[in-house]
């Protein structure tokens, strides 16, 4: 678990990453609109929509740290699902239309774990319409809507371990560690057609998005609180916190400089140009990027590999009041 961050006392610095606990019926934005307006900072963003029936980690990121969204969107997620066996919706969840029902009492816990590993590893996924996904220009939710429903194409999915938590027929909760873009209302749906019966997804928190963890996310209400006190930038989580499993490099000043000004370099584990700790780590430094710091600790940005020519180049690099 991440504890919390160690804010620098830098004026009107707002620079870094709230882990919220999104509840039931919000949407996404409207969590990214409460920030903005109790924080007064225009740069906030979220790092992976939640739909508004499920709930759980919401990481908002607030100025420079909207920098970094495209890593968290990126970073491996955990849910835990409660999927009602014997009914499918147009929706894939709760909420929608019932368009199919079969009784489910013929399975039991024995099949449905074994049909369950049939969707771990590599899967082929497709959108459910009731979705985020753009088909020429519109959204798929705002043509489902208005009643028309569209071919989508299947798109690859990352399922990394999938386990059955509870088994009360006709309920079933698992527990999904999947990579970006995994839709687990299709997921759910899919499951049901595999087992002949239909399903939907009943209830769907989500407890981890990369390093950050259910158990560290702050309610809305308590979020309001730490803005009413104005102790909320002691909730702040620092922008390189959900990079710390990258391995990490210290450079000198004259190699900052060089940093700062975009030029490529090459770093080593001599004391030379630069050092490299956890190099030998190929788990660390995922996509051959790396953390930078300067000698008095201060997080400078990312660098990026280039294997071709040896070099280390600058990817993002962040001012100093970050």
């Amino acid at each position: 678990m991440i504890g919390l961050a160690w804010i620098k006392a830098a004026k009107e610095a707002v620079d870094g990453i709230l882990n919220i606990n999104k509840p039931w019926g919000r949407t996404s934005f409207s969590i990214v609109a409460l920030v903005r307006r109790l924080s007064g900072e225009r740069r906030v963003g979220h790092a992976g929509t939640l739909d508004p029936t499920a709930t759980g980690v919401l990481p908002v990121c607030l100025g420079q740290g909207t920098r970094v969204a495209e890593f968290l969107v990126n970073a491996t997620k955990v849910y835990r699902a409660e999927i009602e066996l014997g009914v499918a919706t147009d929706t894939y969840d709760a909420s929608g239309k019932i368009t199919y029902q079969a009784d489910p009492s013929g399975i039991n816990r024995g099949q449905l774990e074994l049909v369950l590993t049939s969707f771990c590893g590599l899967i082929q996924q497709t959108p459910p319409m009731y979705s985020a996904v753009k088909y020429h220009g519109k959204r798929l939710y705002e043509l489902a809507r208005a009643g028309i429903s569209v071919d989508r194409k299947s798109r690859l999915a990352k399922i990394y371990h999938l386990e059955l938590i509870e088994w009360q027929p006709p309920i079933a909760t698992i527990e999904v560690e999947c990579g970006r873009g995994t839709y687990i209302r299709s997921l759910v749906h899919d499951l049901g057609q595999t087992l002949g019966c239909g399903a939907n997804l009943r209830n769907l928190v989500r407890l981890r998005c990369g390093l950050f963890d259910i158990r560290d996310a702050v309610s809305v209400s308590q979020l309001e609180d730490a803005f009413r006190y104005r102790y909320w930038q002691h909730l702040l989580y620092p922008i390189d916190s959900m990079l710390l499993h990258w391995a990490a490099m210290v450079v000198s000043d004259s190699t900052e400089q060089i940093i700062r000004n975009g030029r490529p370099l090459v770093l080593d584990s001599s004391g030379g140009t630069g050092y490299l700790e956890q190099h030998s780590s190929a788990s660390s430094s995922i996509e051959n990027y790396c953390r930078v710091y300067s000698p008095d600790g201060c997080f400078l940005g990312m660098l990026r590999f280039n294997p071709e020519r040896g070099q280390w180049q600058p990817r993002k690099i962040f001012s100093v009041n970050n």
